[in-house]
């Protein structure tokens, strides 16, 4: 038995030496980790370190989807999709933070709220994890309390439409597309 590996584990895995935050900015660090590879390298990776995140599927009482468009710095243009952002070290639990993402980004309250799925979107260049819900009964009770670097519209939209833009390609959101989509396959109604 090679003697670098323990009982169990994994003959892929890198072994960590060292890490360090090269550099930090709002809602993200990007953190460099010594590795020794499984063929013995000593090399080094850089990925994106964020908090876990949450993702919201908001249905109103009538059944149709509450949606945002954002602006997206990154790819330079206007997204549609599903209300999301990342956890905070006041929530008591994944699911007070989806119900505070949905009413900071939109305004709207859930009656009920219940998990969907979680799962590493970008798990080759970032290590968050984004945690689904469901939302019903979504109904707007106050004002969007926006951070200072979003810009957010609201709107509502029947889900077969939301599900069609999918499918399409007219909505790109990764973290929407995978939330419609595992709904969808669910079967939920």
């Amino acid at each position: 038995m090679d003697p670098d590996h323990s009982e169990g584990a994994d003959d892929l895995a890198w072994q960590l030496l060292g890490s360090a935050i090269d550099y930090s900015c709002p809602g993200f660090d990007v953190r460099r980790d010594d590795v020794r590879l499984p063929d013995g390298t000593d090399a080094d990776y850089h990925y994106v370190d964020e908090p876990p995140a949450v993702v919201v599927l908001p249905f109103t009482p009538e059944g149709d989807v509450v949606v945002i468009e954002e602006w997206r710095q990154a790819v330079g243009r206007v997204s549609r999709g599903l209300p999301a952002g990342t956890t905070e070290e006041t929530d008591d639990d994944l699911a007070t933070a989806a119900r505070r993402e949905l009413a900071e980004e939109t305004g709207y309250e859930a009656r009920e709220i219940e998990p969907l799925l979680s799962a590493e979107p970008i798990n080759g260049v970032a290590n968050v994890v984004h945690h689904y819900f469901v939302a019903r009964d979504c109904t707007p009770t106050g004002e969007q309390d926006l951070d200072f670097n979003e810009s957010i519209r609201v709107s509502t939209t029947a889900y077969d439409d939301l599900l069609r833009t999918a499918l399409d390609g007219e909505i790109r959101d990764g973290r929407t597309l995978l939330g419609v989509f595992a709904y969808e396959l669910r079967g939920d109604d």
